[in-house]
């Protein structure tokens, strides 16, 4: 990492490293998904990590509920699992951008420094370095709102409520939006993946925030994104729920995905 900008580490394998062709394959994901006009614009999103080939078309149909928010997002709060390097607490990076090839995304320097005082809240580079659980969101999130600024959070070793905290500090308004990134079960048959997945669904859905990582790589992140949703009486719907063996054709061993949107009362407070 240089000082200032946290290069791409997956460009060329979870997504085309090349611009142009990375632009059409993320617009023909977005396109490809039905949305209706009038639709409610979510204040947080669960969406999947692996390459675009597999889950790429399960992360656009919660993307494409963005389209209504651009312009107004300024802000995205995003929580993924470390894969690589382990981390005690939530780490954030000391650098000043990501890089992505749509170009680079500047980080929130304020809202980084508003967590500075939170125990659990760590600046630790090694673990975003070669990262693949957050990169590969900021195509998406660039085509789907434009400019916006980035809080990049790399979860380890939490608690739920430790995670909570972080995203009750940070959860502003209309212009700060939440993305928690996880797939589901990971390398099961395809039917035992389908109702294990259903039943982590289900768990979702009720904003039940005790999922395991047999169920969800990213279930400390999105333990705390469940436990701030109930606080702030969001609604909850499941947008797609597929696994590799529907995207791949391999249905051996399969990796679940699924997208997740959730929504304030339409009454809250702007």
């Amino acid at each position: 990492m240089s000082a200032t900008t946290r290069p791409t580490a997956v460009a060329g394998l979870f997504y085309p490293a090349d611009a142009a062709l990375l632009a059409v394959q993320v617009q023909a994901l977005l396109e490809n998904v039905h949305t209706t006009e009038g639709m409610r614009a979510p204040k947080a999103l669960i969406v999947p990590h692996a390459g675009y080939s597999y889950s790429g078309a399960i992360a656009a149909s919660a993307y494409a509920r963005l389209r209504p928010l651009r312009g107004k997002v300024r802000r995205v709060v995003l929580l993924g699992p470390v894969h690589r390097v382990p981390v005690r607490g939530l780490a954030v990076p000391s650098v000043q951008a990501f890089a992505s090839p749509m170009g680079e995304v500047l980080l929130d320097t304020t809202a980084l420094a508003a967590l500075a005082d939170l125990p659990q809240v760590v600046v630790d580079d090694r673990c975003h370095a070669q990262e693949h659980a957050l990169e590969v969101h900021l195509p998406f999130l660039q085509s789907a709102l434009g400019e916006f600024k980035l809080v990049p959070l790399a979860v380890g070793d939490a608690s739920a409520a430790q995670v909570a905290e972080v995203i009750e500090r940070l959860w502003g308004g209309d212009e700060t939006l939440i993305v928690v990134s996880s797939d589901l079960s990971h390398y099961l048959p395809y039917a035992t993946a389908q109702s294990v997945d259903t039943d982590t669904a289900r768990m979702i859905l009720d904003l039940r925030g005790d999922l395991d990582y047999n169920q969800a790589c990213g279930a400390t992140p999105a333990n705390g994104l469940l436990l701030a949703a109930r606080h702030h009486g969001l609604q909850v719907e499941l947008l797609d729920l597929r696994n590799s063996g529907d995207t791949s054709g391999d249905k051996s061993r399969v990796v679940g995905y699924a997208a997740f949107a959730f929504y304030e009362d339409e009454n809250h407070d702007r």
